[in-house]
């Protein structure tokens, strides 16, 4: 790559990402950027769509993206209808949700149905074996379907602030490995 390396836009879930989860410590630690969205507590697929479309054509150059959660399905949501999935590099997507599932609040019932086409760009998913917001296998589904490497990362709940992960080191590694690829 000549130049400045890519940038990296981080997309949190519902709710955001806290100070102790890994996305926040990754953006201090590396100066990530994170997507600000206008609703974290009533998110809107298509207004999530459209802010994160605004992000990357308003970059100076392609992005990578590190999702969790409910990023993860925003960028499935956004490749399959964009017209600039250039401007992504590739995509690191960490615990995807199954918002399908009938115990999902209703927040999240813009979300149906999953999107479950084949990402324009590299990506690797990870995913928990005990994560409560949805099966291993389900997570598994979404992730051939995406056409992504899975990664499974063990028993770590959600991956979230609650798994304990810290900075999360193996994570950025997975990213790192993905940039490099």
């Amino acid at each position: 790559m000549n130049g400045s390396p890519s940038p990296v836009l981080v997309l949190p879930g519902w709710q955001n990402s806290d100070a102790a989860h890994w996305q926040t410590r990754w953006e201090q630690r590396h100066g990530y950027r994170r997507v600000e969205q206008g609703d974290w507590h009533w998110p809107r697929r298509g207004d999530w769509m459209a802010r994160l479309e605004e992000v990357l054509l308003a970059a100076p150059q392609p992005c990578w993206l590190v999702a969790h959660s409910l990023g993860c399905q925003l960028v499935a949501a956004w490749a399959a209808h964009t017209r600039n999935a250039d401007r992504v590099r590739g995509a690191l997507l960490v615990g995807p949700p199954n918002t399908e599932r009938e115990d999902m609040p209703p927040q999240l019932h813009s979300w149906r149905p999953v999107v479950r086409q084949r990402l324009p760009f590299p990506a690797t998913v990870v995913i928990s074996t005990d994560d409560p917001y949805c099966a291993a296998q389900r997570a598994g589904a979404m992730a051939q379907d995406w056409g992504a490497t899975l990664v499974v990362a063990g028993a770590l709940g959600h991956l979230n602030s609650e798994s304990g992960l810290g900075d999360w080191d193996v994570g950025h590694q997975l990213l790192i490995a993905l940039r490099t690829a």
